[in-house]
């Protein structure tokens, strides 16, 4: 019979899709893959819950790109699947940080190859093309941005500004593999590069189709249903106040504090089941 400890991990790795076979984090002795156990990259993509949390924000913020918009719009079943894309996401993110080069190198080949196939026009004429270098790097800023905010908030918030920076500078070394070009490698860049880029944002009807077929995704099961509804409230807390507002999130001031509490106390037992037994975990043993 399985523990308590054992079925909240399985219900992890069922919804990050470790151990299905899609990612393989071995690494042959001496291949420590694109970045190593002494990076920043290994500690903040190895906290679950505020990657969760923060992945969920990332894919909020970048739906306010019409480009990027467009698509998950044409070329994604996202009213069903918005769950699979987070997998997707957490995948290659896990194989990309704690696997061998060989497998990282793979998997961002598999998002450049997928890449290939999605572009076409806006409905005003605009074209869009997902190998575009500018949309390459709004969706990485987008998403580092928001991991690191996650990190920060539920995982350590005293990590030092140099070591915040080196997480910037460390993972931009995959968006250049994808294809993005001007990659911001610090947190004055990407604070930058978020100013600048905000007159291309706007929140029209697909916005909010999408946002709401996130928002109204049903949990995989009954057990992990709780989770999810605070990983999505987490979220929204977690965007930048700008973006919460284009996006017509509006929280009620005593919200804030109740999620984050409890963001933190799911934190603390996710961590309890898991038990070193994430991706992370997983690449030290390996």
């Amino acid at each position: 019979m399985e523990t308590v400890r054992e079925t909240i991990a399985k219900q992890v790795w069922a919804l990050t899709g470790a151990g299905d076979g899609g990612i393989d984090l071995s690494r042959p002795p001496g291949d420590d893959g694109l970045y190593g156990p002494k990076s920043v990259c290994w500690r903040v993509h190895g906290d679950f819950t505020s990657m969760m949390i923060g992945g969920s924000a990332a894919l909020m913020l970048q739906m306010l790109h019409p480009l990027a918009l467009a698509g998950v719009w044409d070329h994604s079943n996202f009213q069903r699947d918005m769950l699979g894309r987070l997998k997707r996401t957490a995948q290659f993110i896990a194989g990309t940080t704690y696997g061998a080069t060989a497998e990282a190198e793979r998997l961002i080949e598999r998002v450049r190859t997928i890449h290939d196939y999605v572009h076409g026009t806006l409905p005003d004429g605009t074209p869009y093309d997902a190998n575009d270098p500018a949309l390459l790097t709004w969706v990485h800023v987008a998403e580092v941005r928001m991991f690191l905010s996650g990190y920060l908030r539920y995982r350590n918030p005293a990590m030092p500004a140099v070591e915040q920076d080196r997480y910037f500078a460390e993972y931009a070394e995959v968006a250049r593999r994808l294809g993005a070009t001007d990659v911001p490698t610090s947190r004055r860049e990407v604070e930058a590069y978020l100013r600048d880029v905000r007159p291309q944002l706007r929140f029209d009807e697909r916005t909010r189709t999408v946002l709401q077929a996130l928002l109204s995704q049903p949990a995989p099961n009954l057990a992990v249903r709780p989770f999810g509804e605070l990983t999505l409230r987490a979220a929204i807390d977690l965007l930048p106040p700008w973006a919460r507002t284009m996006l017509e999130l509006r929280e009620r001031p005593a919200e804030g504090p109740l999620v984050r509490a409890g963001a933190r106390g799911v934190g603390m037992m996710l961590r309890w089941a898991l038990n070193g037994r994430n991706a992370e975990g997983q690449a030290r043993r390996g």
